[in-house]
């Protein structure tokens, strides 16, 4: 065989390899070397591992308890806060997509969180999010309890949205369990910020109540499924995995001199007004 032949075949098989490579690419992939768009986060847990907030929560209060007199009383307290910072803040906390949620907690935290400086971190606060939320499920969907705005009229922090919450169950508070949980988990990234972090946890359930679209009784449950959900995810080896890998990023930050973006002394000024009768 001449060495023209041998070359002219040695490129066919390139030419052919190339464009089987080319076939195998799967559809949407760009082929100009940009990467393809991240998919969509999920959470570390299967859903039938998510704890089951119908067995952990107790029923919602009954119309004319006590219990219900005083997430009516809180309820009034929240809403005449409509019109301040407070409920300006209110607005931003209901904000649980990414990357916007996962500055919720920069000032508390005291460090930016985004992609660039801190994707583990940006990862566990988005994956968490999911089971936090996925913890109460079976109780929202079997009580399927209306929400404040649904009763009192007024409008809420978020009106594109009223129409989805109508038909998402208020018992227990989503938002909020997710708070908690990312309040707790923070506390492990920076054990020295916990007194920040619990507090931004806490505030960020009663945005709910400032909003309009849940009680009291929601949010202190939801609460309790947001710390649910954080004792079981620990199980989990990616959890923990993303836990270790963020602590070491905080730490970088830090050394760095990072700071977040956000005007954190505003936000910890607007943050201590309370509806007078919240717990």
């Amino acid at each position: 065989m001449s060495l023209g032949n041998t070359a002219s075949r040695r490129a066919g098989v390139a030419v052919l390899l190339t464009l089987a490579l080319g076939a195998c690419t799967a559809p949407g992939t760009p082929r100009d070397g940009a990467m393809p768009a991240p998919a969509k986060a999920s959470g570390y847990l299967d859903k039938a591992d998510a704890p089951d907030s119908l067995r952990l929560v107790p029923p919602p209060p009954a119309a004319g308890s006590a219990g219900m007199a005083l997430d009516e009383a809180v309820s009034k307290q929240a809403l005449a806060l409509r019109g301040t910072p407070r409920f300006a803040q209110a607005t931003r906390d209901a904000d649980l997509s990414f990357p916007a949620g996962a500055r919720q907690f920069a000032c508390a935290l005291d460090v930016p969180i985004d992609t660039q400086h801190t994707p583990h971190l940006y990862a566990l606060l988005e994956r968490s999010r999911i089971d936090a939320s996925a913890a109460t499920k079976a109780a929202k969907n079997h009580y399927q309890r209306p929400r404040p705005f649904m009763l009192n009229g007024e409008p809420t922090c978020t009106p594109d949205d009223e129409e989805g919450l109508r038909h998402n169950g208020s018992y227990p508070s989503g938002h909020s369990a997710i708070g908690w949980a990312w309040a707790l988990i923070l506390t492990e990234v920076a054990p020295d910020r916990t007194d920040a972090l619990l507090d931004r946890g806490r505030n960020y359930a009663e945005s709910r109540l400032v909003c309009n679209v849940h009680w009291q009784s929601d949010i202190l449950e939801g609460r309790h499924m947001g710390a649910a959900a954080v004792a079981r995810l620990h199980d989990e080896a990616a959890f923990r995995a993303d836990l270790q890998a963020a602590r070491k990023e905080v730490a970088a930050a830090r050394a760095a001199g990072l700071k977040p973006a956000e005007d954190c002394d505003a936000q910890a000024r607007v943050l201590q007004t309370r509806p007078d009768s919240a717990l």
